[in-house]
């Protein structure tokens, strides 16, 4: 007899930067329940499912989330409820149906995306299983970390315009022992910082350091002096990836670095990342160019794509069209996963298998609104993807999924592929 959807039920809770957000509880018809907790994000793009708002000012200054617990608790539950629970894209089919809007603004996706996530923990308590294992369809892996170090733009005061200076951890025989070099490294950058004089613009979002720099380019070298004081070997064990999130500076045109006082075309972009990756071991560029930016995309995509992951996060928004176009048109050869982007968990594992199938990599990656929920380890593992962006390694909601992360391979003895990160990513996978 199969599992069905006995009740839904949805609250406002506040995600890490003290933001409304989402918890939904799923409750099926042996009486086991489960609750999910949805991300939210700062740097959105345009082309992304919406995230509804209440719009009451008098209320979190309109950030209320009151009516999307409401559509939960009302339709989306009178619709569900007698469900087969464990067939997942039977439920988020009909989660997409009763929504009807291509960008889910009608309920809202983390309404959609709450339940999704529900619902499938649920099924997996019930049957006594990890989480990753009611997700897969073949072939786990634990992911390699990216993680955040340093941090500027939208996450961090907006002192320098890059987003975000991360480290990829790869050149370790296990996840346990990559987490314990990028802990040291973390460490070291903050002496680094404090020794060079850096005022610190505060902690930022995703739990990175946040130093007043004097360019972008000068957060490159304090990671790279980061991990070569920390005692390892930059682009052999540890190489650096840049969150440039340029759409949050491309104004009439141009890329307008305010703390450089100076303004880039698109080709002047794409030669400052090649510069880049000659001058240290970058080996990761997201969101390189603005997000409807196709010619420059494919400019970069032709200058550095042979041997740099070039990832599309505003570019593709974690959606199937929008990918799709991407491969057909040679632009960028990478895409970020967020699940709150699409909304469903079905729409999520498309993704990853049109990129799989596409020959491009996946990097499933939380928000810098998140929650002490985990489940993002468990999803990033079941995907195979072998990559995951969390944040930092400060701050509970990062360390509830690298924690899990850690339990996967300590409890369940999941394959740690670090050694071939540089190999079967960047040396081409089909590409």
């Amino acid at each position: 007899m199969s599992l069905t959807i006995k009740n839904l039920h949805a609250w406002e809770i506040l995600d890490s930067r003290g933001r409304p957000t989402l918890a939904v509880e799923a409750t099926l018809s042996d009486g086991t329940a489960a609750t999910a907790q949805v991300p939210s994000g700062a740097s959105t793009g345009t082309h992304e499912a919406v995230e509804l708002r209440d719009g009451d000012l008098t209320r979190y200054a309109g950030k209320g989330t009151l009516q999307a617990a409401s559509h939960v608790n009302g339709p989306i539950r009178n619709v569900l409820t007698g469900h087969n629970a464990e067939d997942q894209e039977a439920v988020d089919k009909a989660l997409i149906e009763l929504d009807g809007t291509p960008q889910k603004s009608n309920l809202g996706a983390n309404a959609l995306l709450g339940v999704s996530c529900a619902v499938a923990r649920a099924v997996s308590e019930s049957r006594r299983q990890p989480l990753f294992e009611t997700l897969s369809l073949g072939n786990p892996t634990l992911p390699v970390p990216m993680v955040n170090i340093l941090s500027g733009g939208l996450h961090a005061g907006a002192n320098i315009e890059f987003q975000d200076f991360l480290i990829i951890p790869h050149g370790f025989g296990s996840y346990a022992e990559a987490l314990e070099a990028t802990v040291r490294m973390h460490s070291v950058a903050g002496q680094l910082i404090r020794r060079e004089g850096y005022t610190l613009t505060g902690v930022a979002d995703e739990g990175g350091w946040g130093p007043h720099l004097k360019s972008n380019q000068a957060a490159l070298a304090l990671l790279t002096d980061a991990i070569t004081e920390a005692g390892y070997h930059p682009g052999d064990q540890v190489s650096i990836a840049i969150d440039v999130a340029s759409s949050h500076f491309y104004h009439d045109g141009v890329y307008t670095l305010k703390s450089e006082r100076r303004t880039l075309t698109s080709a002047e972009m794409v030669d400052l990342l090649v510069s880049w990756t000659k001058q240290y071991p970058v080996v990761s560029i997201e969101d390189g160019l603005f997000e409807d930016d196709w010619d420059g995309w494919r400019l970069l995509t032709e200058k550095l794509a042979i041997d740099t992951q070039l990832l599309g996060d505003d570019f593709f928004t974690t959606n199937p069209r929008r990918l799709r176009r991407g491969i057909d048109e040679g632009c960028a050869n990478a895409v970020l996963v967020k699940m709150n982007q699409i909304g469903t968990l079905t729409e999520t594992f498309e993704v990853c298998d049109m990129a799989k199938f596409g020959f491009y990599a996946a990097v499933v990656s939380a928000r810098s609104g998140e929650t002490e929920d985990s489940f993002l380890a468990d999803l990033a593992t079941a995907t195979g993807a072998g990559q995951i962006k969390i944040g930092s390694i400060t701050r509970s909601e990062r360390l509830a999924k690298y924690n899990r992360l850690l339990e996967l391979e300590a409890r369940h003895g999941l394959e740690w592929q670090g050694h071939r990160f540089l190999s079967d990513i960047l040396g081409g996978g089909g590409r």
